[in-house]
C-alpha cells in the first residue's frame, strides 16, 4: 500500500489553523477512486505559517518515510518545502516529490534546478494529474502519457506534456467538506479553522497584467451545482463555521452567485451561521452585485465589499491590461453601500509601470473621500504574469524575499529606489493606521475642518512617532526600515498599536504637539476627542489593559460582546457621520456637547491582536451608539 502525504502551509502569520483546501481536493480525489482507495493511504499535513523545514520533515517522516508527497506550493512556502523535499528523499530515494500550485506551474526549469529533490511540477488543475500520478505509480509506468505536468526525463531533461483540458463539470471533484476529506472539528468540538474556504466556481475572464489565478486567466467561468454548495453550506453551518471565505476570482458576476447567496441567506436563518462572508469580489459591479448586496443586508450577513481598482491613473490601467469601473459609477457605488449602512474598502497597488509617486497619491486621497478603508499593497512580480514576461520592458529591478520566493519591486522605469523606498515607508504607516481601522474616524475629520489630506495625515502622524524617542516609537521606527509586503513584518506592529498604552501617548502626543498649527483653534478640541474615540474603539483584546475596568461581557447579534460605556465632551459620533455622510462640516466651529456612548466590542480579539487581515479585523471594531439620557446613569 502507498503511504502517501499531502501537505499544506498557510501563509506567514495567522492566529489559527487555515482550512487546507487544495490539500481536502487532492485526498478527497484518491479517496473516492475505488483502486486508490484500497490500494493508497492518504493524510494531510497542515501546517501553520511559523513551521519550520525541521518540525515539518519530523512530522512527515514519523511513522516511516512516505512513497508519495504532494506539496501545495506558493510563494510564501516555497523554500520550506523545498528543504522539506530534500530531507524526504534523503528518508526514502525512492519516493516521489510532487510540486502543485499557483508559484510553480510552468516554472520547472527552475523548479528542477533549484531543488534536486523534486520530481514532478503540476502546471494545470491538480485533481486529476494528482489521480493519474497515482495510477502510474501503482502501475510502474512513466509519467509521459499523463496531461499537465512536467517531469525529469532520463538524461536530466525537461519533460512537459500537453495541457490537461479543464475540468468542465467541477462537480466531478469530490467535496473535502462533505467527503470528511477534511476534519472540520478540533478536539473540543469547535470549528477548528480561521475562516471556511469554499469554491463555487473556477476561472477569470479578464488577463490582469500583476495576476495569475490559478492558471485560469482569461478563461470562462465553470460553476459546482447549486445542490452541491448548499450542501457544504449546511454542513459548515453544522459545525458553526462564523465567516465563509470564497475563493473565487470575480464573485457577484454571474447569477450563479445570486442563488449561492439565497441559500447562504436560508441556511443563517435556520441555523444561525455563518455570520459574514468574504469574497474578491467583481472589479466591475452589475445588478446582480446590487441584489447580492441587498440580500445579505437584509439578512444582516456582515461582508467587506471591495472596489478593486488597484489604480486610478489612465497610463497605469492601461499597463495593467484593465479597465476599471468610471469615476462617477464606483462613487455612486461607495456612496449607496454607506447609506446601506455597509462597509467597503478599495484596493491599489504601488509599484505599477506608469505609477509615479504623485500619481499615487493623489489616487489613494480621492478614494479616501469615499472609502473607510483603503488596502494598498506593493507591486510583486509573480510568475506566469505578463508583468514578468515584459520585465525588461518596464525597467523592473526587484529582489527575492529572504524566507519567501516572491520578487519585491525596488524600481522599474518610471519609479527611482529613492522614490520607491520613500512609498513603502508610505505604505507601511497607511496599512497601520488606515487599512487596519485604527484611526478610521479621524481622517475625514480632519480633511473636513482642516483641508488636509488623508496621505498627508497619515504621513504627519509617521514623522511625530518616528521623532520620538520612547521604546514604542523606535519599534515603529525599525519596523518601518525593514517591512516588506510578507504580512508577518506588519504584525509585531498592529500588537503595539491594538495592545500598548502608549501607543495613545504617541498618538495624543501628536494632536498635542502638531495638530495646533494645522487644525483651526475653534476645532481643536472637538479633533481631540475624534481621536480619542478612534483610540477606544480599536478592537479589544484587554479591557483592564484598555482602562476599561467596568467592561461587561454580554450577548448581542449571536456572538458575546464587551459592552463599555464612555463620554466624550463633544457629540463625536455626529461629527463623524456628518463628515462621512457629507464630507464637510456644516457647523462653523465645534460647540461643546457632552455625549455618553455605548460600544460593543466584539469578544476574541485577544487571539487576533497579531492579525494582518484588517477583512477580520473589521469585525472587532466596536459598534458604537450615543446612549439616551434616559440610561445615562
Amino acid at each position: 500500500m502507498l503511504n502517501i502525504k499531502i501537505v499544506q502551509q498557510g501563509v506567514w502569520h495567522m492566529p489559527k489553523e487555515s482550512m487546507p483546501l487544495a490539500a481536502g481536493y487532492l485526498s478527497a480525489t484518491v479517496n473516492s477512486d475505488p483502486q486508490l482507495a484500497a490500494e493508497c493511504r492518504t493524510s494531510i499535513h497542515n501546517f501553520s505559517g511559523h513551521a519550520v523545514p525541521l518540525e515539518m520533515a519530523v512530522q512527515l517522516l514519523r511513522g516511516g518515510p512516505p512513497d508519495i508527497v504532494g506539496f501545495s506550493v506558493l510563494g510564501w512556502n516555497m523554500r520550506q518545502f523545498g528543504a522539506v523535499a530534500e530531507t524526504i528523499k534523503q528518508a526514502n530515494p525512492q519516493a516521489l516529490v510532487v510540486f502543485g500550485g499557483n508559484h510553480v506551474a510552468n516554472q520547472a526549469a527552475r523548479v528542477f534546478r533549484l531543488y534536486e529533490a523534486v520530481d514532478v511540477v503540476v502546471n494545470g488543475e491538480g485533481e486529476p494529474c494528482f489521480r493519474e500520478l497515482l495510477r502510474a505509480m501503482l502501475d510502474g509506468r512513466g509519467f509521459a502519457h499523463i496531461k499537465g505536468i512536467s517531469f525529469r526525463g532520463r538524461d536530466g531533461e525537461v519533460v512537459t506534456t500537453p495541457d490537461q483540458p479543464r475540468i468542465d463539470d467541477l462537480d466531478e471533484i469530490p467535496s473535502p467538506i462533505l467527503t470528511g476529506s477534511i476534519p472540520l472539528l478540533d478536539d473540543v468540538g469547535e470549528f477548528r479553522y480561521d475562516v471556511a474556504l469554499l469554491e463555487t466556481n473556477r476561472g477569470c475572464p479578464y488577463h490582469c497584467a500583476f495576476c495569475y489565478w490559478g492558471g485560469a486567466v482569461g478563461q470562462r467561468v465553470r460553476a459546482f451545482s447549486r445542490a452541491r454548495l448548499r450542501q457544504e453550506l449546511e454542513r459548515l453551518a453544522e459545525v458553526r463555521a462564523e465567516t465563509v471565505v470564497l475563493c473565487d476570482a470575480n464573485f457577484g458576476m454571474i447569477p450563479a452567485d445570486l442563488e449561492f447567496v439565497e441559500d447562504l441567506v436560508d441556511v443563517k436563518e435556520r441555523t444561525g451561521y455563518p455570520l459574514a462572508l468574504e469574497t474578491s469580489w467583481a472589479k466591475n459591479k452589475n445588478a446582480t452585485f446590487y441584489e447580492i448586496v441587498r440580500r445579505m443586508r437584509d439578512a444582516g450577513l456582515q461582508s467587506s465589499f471591495t472596489l478593486a481598482l488597484q489604480t486610478l491613473d489612465d497610463e497605469t490601467l492601461q499597463a495593467m491590461n484593465r479597465r476599471n469601473m468610471k469615476i462617477n459609477q464606483w462613487q455612486d457605488l461607495a456612496a449607496w453601500l454607506a447609506t446601506e449602512g455597509l462597509d467597503c474598502y478599495a484596493e491599489l497597488i504601488w509599484g505599477a509601470p506608469g505609477e509615479t509617486p504623485e500619481s499615487f497619491l493623489h489616487g489613494y486621497d480621492e478614494l479616501a473621500r469615499y472609502v473607510s478603508r483603503i488596502a494598498a499593497y506593493p507591486l510583486l512580480l509573480l510568475p506566469n504574469t505578463d508583468y514578468v514576461e515584459r520585465r525588461e520592458e518596464h525597467g523592473f529591478v526587484t529582489v527575492r524575499g529572504e524566507r519567501d520566493d516572491f520578487e519585491y519591486v525596488l524600481a522599474n522605469k518610471d519609479v527611482s529606489l529613492e522614490e520607491n523606498l520613500g512609498m513603502q515607508r508610505f505604505l507601511f504607516w497607511a496599512r497601520l493606521l488606515a487599512e487596519n481601522l485604527i484611526l478610521r474616524n479621524t481622517w475625514p475629520v480632519l480633511r473636513a475642518v482642516a483641508g488636509l489630506g488623508q496621505s498627508a495625515a497619515i504621513l504627519s502622524l509617521a514623522d511625530h512617532i518616528e521623532g520620538q524617542r520612547t521604546p514604542g516609537a523606535g519599534l515603529l521606527a525599525d519596523m518601518v526600515r525593514t517591512s516588506t509586503a510578507d504580512p508577518d513584518s506588519l504584525a509585531p506592529a498592529l500588537e503595539f498599536c491594538f495592545t500598548e498604552p502608549e501607543f495613545d501617548e504617541l498618538v495624543l502626543g501628536w494632536w498635542r504637539d502638531v495638530l495646533p498649527t494645522l487644525v483651526p483653534t475653534p476645532w481643536y478640541e472637538a479633533v481631540g476627542e475624534v481621536l480619542r474615540f478612534d483610540l477606544e474603539c480599536r478592537p479589544l483584546p484587554n479591557p483592564e489593559r484598555r482602562g476599561f475596568l467596568n467592561a461587561e461581557l454580554v450577548r448581542s447579534h449571536e456572538a458575546d460582546c464587551w459592552q463599555v460605556v464612555r463620554e466624550y465632551a463633544y457629540d463625536v459620533i455626529d461629527i463623524v457621520q456628518q463628515t462621512r455622510s457629507a464630507g464637510k462640516i456644516s457647523k462653523e466651529k465645534a460647540l461643546p456637547d457632552a455625549r455618553t456612548v455605548r460600544m460593543r466590542f466584539r469578544h476574541g480579539f485577544a487571539d487576533l491582536a497579531r492579525s494582518t487581515n484588517h477583512e477580520e479585523t473589521m469585525y472587532y471594531v466596536a459598534c458604537a451608539e450615543p446612549m439616551p439620557a434616559s440610561q445615562v446613569r
